[in-house]
């Protein structure tokens, strides 16, 4: 069944159809058989990837899995997922969210540095918000030091802190009435132990991990202990490992972490069978390129790659136009004997 054939009161306007429903304020246009616009009456849809609607309106998206065909507003669809009721300091809930283009582009690299990095055209104001929804509902957010690094070169935007901006208070808010602390903690994994430590960490009060494995250069972790920080072993050798870590983080009261450590990070708590849920917006875009990142690489998953849909929804207008998915799936695969460890520094 098509997704837009639950909608009611069809009109035509300038040779689009109109599909709605004026009892709840929905408007869905559809052209060619192709749903292009996805909105409340009386707003306007912005094909930037933001959201042009009235007072209070947020965008609209369209759900297609499991409720096919319905409509709900795109803020609040994470929260909804009740994710800070989830997990246990002695079992966490471990969740990652990914964007990534049709042809598996999740960042690009420059031949001429090495240095990696989201396409512009990837992101919009709707996976942004989505984004923080998942912030907002961690006790801790796992980073890893190559951030830290590019963000003391101001390459990257500080994202470690939930609900500060003046667009984003209402997720700040959100984080106290659900009796969660201002601002989550940080893990930061490492294997050189060369990284700086933001001041806005400091600035927020926020509790500072260094994960680290056995091998780590000793004058690093004499370092870091030296100037108040914990410095843990999440790993044997030279690399930290999924399932350590989230062990010693659990130790520490910490039920629910979200990671932005990237995809190695990801192969990593997939393999050792730790990955609780994965988010991925998937934009309607082909990157193309030849040095690329993609979700994951290495030797085949196998069983520990296979995944469990759960909702999926349709944004018609963002990014710039081309539409995405938002999809959330459990991770029902085990190990499978292929341990793998992060070698981020």
């Amino acid at each position: 069944m098509s997704p837009v054939r639950r909608v009611i009161n069809v009109e035509f306007l300038n040779g689009q159809a109109a599909l709605g429903s004026p009892a709840a304020g929905i408007m869905l246009r559809v052209k060619g058989g192709v749903l292009i616009d996805c909105g409340r009456i009386g707003g306007e849809a912005d094909l930037m990837g933001g959201a042009k609607h009235g007072a209070g309106m947020s965008a609209q998206i369209l759900e297609l899995y499991p409720k096919a065909g319905t409509t709900r507003a795109l803020d609040g669809t994470y929260l909804a997922h009740d994710l800070h009721a989830l997990g246990t300091s002695e079992r966490p809930f471990v969740y990652a969210n990914f964007v990534s283009s049709l042809d598996g582009r999740i960042a690009v690299v420059e031949a001429h540095t090495g240095e990696s990095y989201v396409l512009e055209d990837l992101t919009s104001g709707h996976d942004w918000q989505l984004f923080q929804e998942l912030q907002a509902q961690a006790d801790c957010m796992v980073t890893h030091g190559g951030y830290l690094r590019a963000l003391a070169a101001r390459k990257f935007e500080d994202i470690l802190q939930v609900g500060i901006s003046e667009q984003a208070l209402d997720i700040g808010r959100w984080r106290k009435v659900h009796g969660l602390t201002r601002q989550p903690a940080i893990a930061i994994v490492s294997r050189t132990l060369d990284f700086p430590i933001p001041p806005s960490l400091e600035r927020h009060e926020q509790p500072v991990h260094i994960i680290t494995a056995a091998d780590a250069p000793t004058d690093r972790v004499a370092f870091w202990r030296e100037r108040g920080c914990e410095v843990v072993f999440g790993g044997r050798g030279t690399s930290v490992e999924g399932a350590p870590m989230i062990r010693a983080l659990g130790a520490r009261g910490y039920a629910r972490l979200y990671l932005l450590a990237g995809p190695q990070m990801l192969e990593t708590v997939l393999r050792d069978g730790s990955l609780s849920r994965l988010y991925l917006t998937l934009t309607h875009q082909l990157i193309g390129g030849e040095m690329f990142h993609t979700l994951t690489a290495g030797p085949r998953l196998g069983r520990a790659g296979r995944l469990h849909l759960h909702t999926l929804y349709y944004d018609p207008v963002a990014p710039k136009g081309t539409g995405q998915w938002f999809a959330h799936s459990t991770c029902g695969g085990s190990r499978d004997g292929l341990r793998r460890t992060y070698p981020y520094g």
